[in-house]
């Protein structure tokens, strides 16, 4: 990990009033100590409501070996906190640099809105020469489709910066991953959000796998949530 990477997983310039960062270095191994950390932020971002925000700042890739000492246990409270990162009511901004893989990665696909520096690369981690099975690769073909990612979850063809881009794994490649990191949230997500974010997230992602008599009754009931709200709410 180069200097850029490391003054903004370990420090940087801090945004002021707008929310806890939570940054993951993708280069340490999956921890305990990393599944509460996600679990505090997400316990942090609660506590400011449907305007707050959340920014993840993520770099670095596994060591060859990262996997011993891993069991499944592990793993599956790490992807708990990531699901429960992935559902917050708040909106999530990641910020990546450089090379990215790992726990790293993970939390980046788990996130609303992606800044990337030009030159990052997705890298998938590997475990005795084949790609990690985990539910890295489910966000990855949800979002980008088995067709585009192929390559990658089959070989580990590494995701160069345009090409995640192009399919949408990022939002917006940047010359200064710092000024976005500290930019005010209408800078890049468009304003403050909405009410129920959490809702229209999850109505977009069950999209694809739900059919239309099942997505009715829920879609229906969101509808019904708003026009109960008093016209100052639905503004807001």
């Amino acid at each position: 990990m180069g200097r850029e990477e490391r003054e903004l997983v370990n420090g940087g310039r801090m945004p002021d009033g707008t929310g806890p960062t939570l940054r993951i270095d993708g280069e340490l191994p999956l921890s305990a100590e990393l599944v509460a950390r996600v679990g505090a932020c997400c316990d942090q971002a609660e506590d400011l409501g449907e305007s707050g925000l959340l920014r993840v700042v993520v770099s670095g890739v596994p060591e060859p070996g990262w996997s011993r000492g891993l069991d499944v246990a592990l793993v599956s409270k790490w992807e708990r906190a990531l699901r429960r990162l992935e559902r917050l009511p708040v909106a999530t901004l990641a910020v990546a640099v450089g090379d990215c893989g790992g726990t790293a990665l993970e939390a980046l696909l788990a996130t609303d809105y992606r800044i990337a520096a030009a030159d990052v690369r997705l890298v998938l981690p590997a475990e005795d020469g084949a790609v990690w099975p985990g539910m890295l690769l489910y966000r990855l073909v949800q979002q980008a489709g088995v067709a585009r990612v192929r390559r990658a979850v089959l070989f580990g063809a590494a995701i160069e910066a345009d090409e995640a881009l192009d399919m949408r794994l990022l939002d917006e490649l940047v010359a200064d991953p710092m000024a976005a990191l500290a930019a005010s949230p209408s800078a890049v997500v468009g304003g403050c959000p909405r009410p129920d974010l959490a809702v229209r997230r999850r109505l977009a992602f069950d999209a694809p796998s739900t059919t239309f008599e099942n997505a009715l009754g829920v879609h229906l009931a969101a509808c019904d949530r708003v026009l109960r709200r008093s016209p100052s709410e639905v503004i807001a």
